[in-house]
């Protein structure tokens, strides 16, 4: 397979999961500006920063406010990550694999890029954000629905489940990081009602409070919850569970090639084996933003590490 059309497959679910992702850290933290009292724009700092726009969000604006924080994430082109420049460059690069896709999944990509330019259109009104938000998460599962119920499983299936996992992995260490290292209460209110609807919200953000109930039938306790989102490996959006995808996908590509191995699949195998070796308490110790922080850019070094390996630009 030529390397532009594994790099196609691979950034196309890139965008499209991180476009999803930056809702959900929208939705975070409106969630959590529920919590505070005043207009809640200092949060927004932190979003900003968890995003990893915050130096770029400067430039064009002098003040952090709320409203400009969302519409800079949610549909600024300047802004490389917003959700419309992500699903503008997703569906970019289905149209360059256009005859590796499905026509289902092309037709899904389209259909959400169409429905997407049309709500974001114009600024949005702090009452329509809920209805945004839910549309962003729901036509980003019909296009990986779409892409899972009729790809065949060969090496373009495996590059985009990589890109897929490789973005979420990403996404739910900085959802985590947002409540932990830029929103977390006084010390005074850590175990408070404040600090548990925060640590709720997190949940929700991340599709994960129902089945939290399952897997610890326990009120809301911050080490369970960043255990449940860091080491469950039954999570879908937990880091354990993206790296035993990641590294399955990697093995199929491998073995397609005949047994080859790259520094990737050593570099991958290295973070789900850390993964496996600790305890939530190991991390804990760690420091939790420090853990995050490291896992942030092992799993950016991952990233490089697949594109050289696999020629992506050549």
């Amino acid at each position: 397979m030529l390397g532009r059309t594994a790099n196609g497959l691979y950034w196309m679910f890139r965008y499209i999961e991180r476009a999803e992702n930056i809702a959900r850290l929208i939705d975070a933290g409106l969630r959590m500006s529920l919590t505070r009292s005043g207009d809640g724009d200092d949060d927004w700092d932190g979003v900003l920063q968890s995003a990893g726009v915050r130096e770029a969000y400067e430039e064009v604006h002098s003040k952090i406010t709320r409203a400009d924080a969302i519409d800079y994430l949610l549909r600024d082109r300047s802004n490389p990550s917003s959700v419309m420049s992500c699903i503008d460059y997703g569906r970019n690069n289905a149209r360059m694999v256009r005859t590796a896709l499905t026509r289902e999944t092309w037709e899904a990509t389209n259909e959400f890029w169409i429905e997407l330019k049309g709500l974001l259109s114009k600024r949005l009104k702090a009452a329509e954000m809920p209805e945004v938000i839910d549309v962003i998460k729901r036509r980003a599962g019909l296009t990986r629905g779409a892409f899972h119920g009729s790809m065949l499983r060969n090496e373009l299936y495996n590059f985009a489940r990589i890109g897929t996992f490789i973005e979420r992995a990403d996404n739910t260490s900085r959802i985590l990081d947002v409540k932990y290292y830029v929103l977390l209460p006084s010390v005074s209110q850590v175990g408070s009602s404040i600090d548990n609807v925060q640590w709720e919200s997190i949940l929700r953000s991340v599709s994960a409070h129902r089945s939290y109930s399952w897997a610890y039938d326990a009120e809301y306790k911050p080490v369970n919850i960043a255990d449940f989102l860091i080491l469950n490996g039954q999570m879908p959006r937990s880091l354990a569970y993206c790296y035993e995808k990641i590294v399955s996908n990697l093995g199929y590509i491998s073995r397609s090639y005949g047994g080859e191995r790259l520094p990737a699949h050593d570099t991958a195998d290295a973070i789900r084996t850390s993964l496996q070796a600790r305890q939530i308490k190991d991390v804990i110790d760690q420091g939790l933003h420090e853990f995050l922080e490291d896992f942030v850019n092992r799993n950016n070094q991952l990233g490089i590490e697949i594109s050289e390996g696999y020629r992506f630009y050549v």
